[in-house]
């Protein structure tokens, strides 16, 4: 094993422990509400960056790490009765710190952050839990921060949706987060980032995402 790929992985294993010892969601003891599908976007990534892991700030053959907040975002899959989804492949993206997406159709006149893998995909285990390290979502024209989630579900339909930061002063003027005009159901894509108790600098999310009937897959136990 690498330096790299040891460094890499130490990283995300203390971030496994943090994540196994974290209190319930703030919402646990309210009744569970599904999380409310978004749009995909037209950025999903055309061509996929050879590194597809769960690390999108330190991505294989760049010379850096990317540009930005170190963000950790982390939570549980689940259904409707609160029972942990297992087996869900969860993919993110988003764009960088600059604004500009890794898509050939994103043609803004910034430039790319050439550390920044700006995908990544994840498993959910046994209780349902998934994390990522990225880094903190910035505004461009017209939208407010956010990243972009789809969840596929061994069985069944699975859901795309996108995750906001909670208190962040875009969210406003966002049609499509305002769009859904529930404000519960609003609520539950936003999410507070606060900062991390084992990294300096760095930021740590919680995103909980509830499947319906119908997208839920197969549950742990």
């Amino acid at each position: 094993m690498s330096h790299f790929d040891a460094q890499r992985r130490g990283l995300l294993g203390a971030s496994s422990l943090l994540v196994a010892g974290m209190a319930a969601p703030h919402w646990a003891a309210a009744a569970l509400l599904p999380t409310p599908p978004q749009t995909r976007g037209p950025f999903y990534p055309d061509q996929l960056p050879l590194d597809t892991d769960n690390d999108l700030v330190t991505m294989a053959g760049a010379g850096k790490e990317a540009e930005g907040i170190v963000t950790h975002i982390h939570g549980q899959v689940l259904d409707l009765a609160g029972q942990p989804v297992r087996g869900v492949l969860v993919e993110i993206w988003q764009c960088d710190a600059n604004g500009r997406y890794r898509h050939s159709g994103d043609r803004r006149g910034v430039p790319r952050d050439p550390g920044f893998q700006g995908y990544g995909k994840a498993l959910t285990d046994g209780e349902g839990r998934y994390r990522f390290r990225t880094i903190r979502p910035v505004p461009y024209p017209g939208r407010a921060p956010h990243i972009h989630f789809a969840l596929k579900p061994p069985e069944d339909r699975g859901l795309v949706t996108q995750m906001y930061v909670a208190g962040d002063p875009h969210n406003a003027a966002d049609r499509l987060l305002n769009s859904i005009h529930d404000p519960r159901l609003r609520a539950r894509l936003l999410v507070p980032l606060d900062a991390h108790p084992q990294h300096a600098s760095e930021l740590l999310g919680r995103f909980d995402i509830v499947l319906d009937a119908d997208a839920a897959g197969s549950r742990g136990g």
